[in-house]
Parts: C-alpha cells; structure tokens; sequence
C-alpha cells in the first residue's frame, strides 16, 4: 500500500528568495509530472518527506494528495544541500502502477561466508543493481546470499538472475560480490610504502607569500 503525503502546488517560476524562504521554515520546492499529470511546481514539508522515504524507501510508491487529487508517484530525483545535508529540491514521477519501471535496487549480503571464516575478504564492488519492476513489486533491497562462498568465488548477476521475479538489467558478467584471499604481510608492508619521488624539490613553506611581497 502506497505511502501518502501531502503537496502543495506553488508559482511557476518562484524566484531564488522565495526558494529560500521556503526551505527556511521547513519546506521542499519540487515538481511532479508523468502518467496522467500535468508539469506542476509544488512544495513539500521536509519532516514529512523524509518520514515517508523511511517508511516506503527510496523506491517506494507515494499517494501524493495534490490539490485534492491523489497521484501514485516515486521519487525520480532530488539535491541536497552539501553543506546543511538538507533537500533543495525533489521531483516527483507520477505512474501507471501497471506499468513496469526501471529502478535501482540496494544489493544486500545475507549469511555469512564460508571463504570469510578462513579469513577470506568479502568484497562488495557493485551496491546497486538496475531492474526493471511493476510499482507494486519494488523490492525493499535485492538479496545475496553469500553462505556458499569460499576464497576465489564470485557472484555476478547472471548468477541469480533466475532466482528473482522481476528482470534484472544489467549484465551477466556484472559483479555483485567475490571472496578475495588475504594479503600476506609482504604485501601489507608494500601498501604501507611511500615510494619517493626522484629529483622532487623540497616544499618552500610561505614561498608563494614571498613572491607576493
């Protein structure tokens, strides 16, 4: 069952103050379109926005009531402020929950390796997978099971592609995890090295300051 919240529709074309007036009391400045909606700017509270992606998650679809209209919609992209790790902006894509849609699903490891009990490293090169899925099947997270791997295996997506309901986009070769021997301490005292660099010229500390003087 979709998650809902409410928006409220804003101007066209709101300028850079307004912006900020708004995300200063709390809200989020955005935009919904797609399926059956037209183009429309919109603003959502901030608190109840990130309620909502905790409980349906990043994928999850959203009863988003518009102007007494209820859209089914999914959070197709958003900015963060980089310094006050806040949203600046959110656009919604409102759907046919009949439709299939193309999403990326957070990998998630599950069991514990055999290859890791002998000390063995796990490795996690890729944490996302992109599948393609109705709305109302959207996986919280894609489980991999990893309780069968010993050192030198791998897991890529061709691996599971016939262990989930939904089709999985990316290809067979795509690695999802592998279970890596542990590195002797030769190599362990080789990563530790600093190799220096030939004919460097030792760091004038303040020298660019006097040249400017």
């Amino acid at each position: 069952m979709a998650i809902k919240m409410k928006a409220l529709k804003r101007e066209s074309g709101t300028p850079h103050s307004a912006l900020t007036e708004l995300r200063t009391k709390g809200d989020v400045p955005g935009v919904v379109y797609g399926y059956q909606a037209e183009t429309t700017p919109l603003t959502v509270s901030e608190k109840d926005l990130i309620k909502t992606l905790r409980e349906s998650g990043r994928n999850g679809v959203i009863s988003l009531e518009l102007d007494g209209t209820n859209l089914n919609v999914v959070l197709n992209d958003y900015q963060m402020d980089a310094l006050k790790g806040n949203f600046k902006h959110v656009d919604f894509l409102a759907i046919n929950m009949s439709d299939e849609l193309e999403v990326a699903a957070t990998v998630h490891l599950i069991g514990e390796s055999p290859g890791e009990k002998e000390g063995g490293v796990v490795n996690q090169p890729n944490r996302e997978v992109n599948i393609k899925v109705k709305p109302s099947d959207i996986p919280d997270a894609l489980e991999v099971d990893v309780s069968k791997l010993e050192i030198g295996d791998t897991l890529t997506v061709g691996d599971i592609r016939g262990t989930v309901s939904y089709e999985l986009l990316d290809e067979d070769d795509f690695i999802l995890v592998s279970v890596t021997a542990p590195r002797t301490q030769e190599e362990m005292d080789e990563l530790e090295e600093v190799p220096e660099t030939e004919g460097a010229e030792p760091e004038v500390v303040g020298g660019d300051e006097a040249d400017k003087e």
